[in-house]
């Protein structure tokens, strides 16, 4: 019995040693393997966004486009012609406002909640400022009257409801250079 238990304790000492070895050689293989994952996600994500960039400038491009587009003045300019009643102005001007929204909408994929948010805040004030306009001249109005009330709406807030999320995109374009 003796001697069973001596061949047991010098098989262990062989064992023992290559057992820690073992773990130890684990540990640092297992670490470089997370290391060298780690490295390969961090450059899997600089090319995404390397190659995301140019995408993401052009969205907010785009959408710089939409709300100069939008703005009340700008849509006045490009949408009133002579002899328009305000009814047909304001179908025009709505119609107008609509289409160059559904145009851009895939861009809110590139920018951010936020910035989507606002220009989405912009069209809907500048609807309701051509709505409130045309309630505001009645049904026998020219579309005079309605850009003139248009006009007098903005004149009285603070700003055009299409700067502040142009400066909004701006401030955010800035954060990218």
């Amino acid at each position: 019995m003796i001697m069973d238990f001596s061949k047991l304790i010098e098989t262990l000492m062989y064992f023992i040693p290559a057992g820690i070895v073992l773990g130890a050689v684990y540990l640092v293989i297992k670490r470089f393997l997370d290391n060298d994952y780690r490295l390969r996600v961090i450059e899997v994500k600089k090319a995404i966004q390397k190659d995301l960039m140019p995408m993401r400038f052009q969205a907010y491009e785009r959408l710089a486009l939409f709300l100069e587009r939008i703005s009340p003045s700008s849509l006045l300019i490009r949408v009133n012609r002579v002899g328009m009643s305000a009814r047909e102005l304001q179908s025009e001007l709505l119609i107008t406002v609509r289409a160059e929204f559904e145009h851009n909408i895939t861009q809110q994929i590139y920018v951010s909640h936020e910035a989507w948010e606002l220009v989405k805040t912009a069209k809907e004030d500048t609807v309701r400022i051509i709505n409130i306009a045309s309630a505001a001249v009645g049904d026998s109005a020219t579309a005079a009257d309605l850009n003139k009330e248009i006009f007098e709406i903005i004149m009285k807030t603070e700003k055009v409801p299409t700067a502040k999320a142009l400066e909004f995109i701006n401030h955010e374009v800035k954060q990218f250079m």
